[in-house]
């Protein structure tokens, strides 16, 4: 099984925009706030002055606390304070939003962040308000580039800007077909592989086992999961310019099909996250397309499904098409260019990425580091959590199966169907009807953020 599969044609298309982007719209990162101005040649930028007991301030979403907690266990010799954030989540834009604040008040700034979006090192890595950008280039001297290869192919693309990788990822997130062997055995279904194959399941369950489900669209990230996934090319960027087609036979598509299944119940609103989806499916989710994440994060965590019941299928496809997979989320870990203990942040963010403590025993996803997801599968594989043995191979080649026409920009896609299209079912709207205004939602954020709409 090859753990770093190719992603050469991912990168080529997906970022192609994303670096030309950044370039045309923003300007390079300067040297200033509380740096000396000069290149420090063993880091590869402007510093602050080192202290080397200075306390490292580390700011996570809550699923990442038990990567500070494993880090202070092992290293406790290095000083650390830590804040639980939003992580970005839903695309808040609370990281950019704190980061601006300290710009303008010249301090405050912390020493590592993590996101879970994929586009904050487009604006991290520009100079704002007069002070140096706030993330860190890693790949001048900082991070070892023996450490840096050590990533999946791929990986770091998102957090790279032209040529310069300014974070480190946490997790691959590409998509994949869970599915329930317990339930399926005993209504006598069979694994969908299509699209078409997942909606025909929904009418034969809605029919036989009504109750019982196959998703929700409760959550902001859908978008990547049922867009992403199925080749609708929603949110596409080709260096400033912007477009969002709708009308796309792959867009109207899945629309149908995610409103059949809205109407006939095997997709729900609830949020994967919320205690009514728990207490209300915990036994009932029959199949689903996700992320890997959602093996320890929903299964193992929020549903607390039992070992030897959940298996994992390849992503789901068009019946005339390849597998092209969506991608949802795999977060990113900066380290601030204003820090005065560069190697205790080099620690933390090699410890974070790749210790086995937190990326092997207590991440939720399939590490982005290829000697802690060789751990991580096998933990997996020992523990007998998955009935299928086959399931390693499944993950593996799905994380170099991801469509390349969704793109990474300066905002990202999850406000748009949070503010038009989340409401917009709630009220019993079709999302095929949506469509249009959702389109003008992704077009206006565009322009605010200096795309040309196409």
């Amino acid at each position: 099984m090859s753990q770093q599969s190719s992603s050469a044609r991912r990168a080529a298309r997906l970022l192609a925009g994303t670096a030309s982007a950044a370039a045309g719209l923003l300007l390079l990162a300067g040297c200033s706030g509380g740096t000396s101005g000069e290149v420090n040649n063993e880091y590869g930028f402007a510093t602050a002055e080192q202290v080397a007991d200075s306390p490292i301030t580390i700011w996570v979403d809550a699923s990442r606390e038990p990567a500070v907690k494993a880090f202070q266990e092992a290293n406790p010799d290095i000083p650390v304070e830590y804040e639980v954030y939003d992580g970005n989540a839903g695309g808040s834009g609370t990281f950019q939003t704190k980061i601006s604040l300290m710009d303008q008040a010249g301090e405050g700034w912390p020493d590592v962040v993590f996101s879970t979006q994929q586009n904050d090192a487009i604006w991290a890595s520009q100079e704002t308000n007069g002070q140096q950008a706030f993330a860190a280039p890693l790949n001048k001297g900082f991070i070892d580039d023996d450490y840096l290869a050590g990533f999946a192919d791929g990986s770091l693309d998102y957090s790279t800007i032209d040529g310069t990788v300014y974070g480190l990822r946490n997790d691959l997130a590409q998509d994949v077909t869970f599915y329930n062997k317990k339930l399926l055995d005993e209504f006598g279904y069979e694994v969908p592989t299509t699209w078409e194959e997942y909606a025909e399941l929904g009418d034969k369950l809605a029919a036989e086992h009504p109750g019982y489900i196959l998703g929700s669209l409760g959550d902001s990230f859908m978008t990547y999961v049922y867009y992403g996934g199925s080749e609708s090319p929603v949110f596409q960027a080709d260096g400033t310019e912007f477009s969002s087609d709708v009308e796309d036979e792959h867009t109207v598509a899945i629309s149908k099909i995610l409103d059949g299944m809205l109407e006939n119940g095997t997709l729900v609103k609830d949020s994967f996250f919320s205690a009514e989806f728990a207490q209300k499916y915990a036994d009932k989710l029959v199949a689903v397309p996700g992320p890997v994440w959602y093996t320890g994060a929903i299964f193992q965590g929020a549903l607390a499904v039992p070992a030897g019941e959940i298996g994992v299928a390849a992503p789901l496809r068009w019946e005339d098409g390849e597998i092209e997979t969506g991608n949802v989320g795999g977060g990113i870990w900066y380290a601030s260019s204003h820090s005065k203990n560069l190697d205790a942040v080099k620690q933390f963010l090699e410890f974070a990425t790749s210790a086995p403590e937190f990326q092997v025993e207590a991440s939720s996803g399939y590490p982005a580091y290829v000697e802690a997801a060789d751990g991580w599968l096998a933990k997996q594989a020992e523990t007998g959590y998955f009935v299928n043995d086959d399931f390693q191979q499944v993950m593996s080649d799905a994380a170099g199966q991801i469509w390349p026409g969704w793109s990474v920009t300066r905002w990202s896609p999850e406000s748009a169907w949070a503010t038009v299209v989340i409401p917009g079912i709630a009220d019993g709207k079709s999302i095929e009807s949506l469509l249009p205004a959702w389109k003008e939602e992704l077009d206006n954020e565009a322009t605010v953020n200096g795309y040309t709409v196409k």
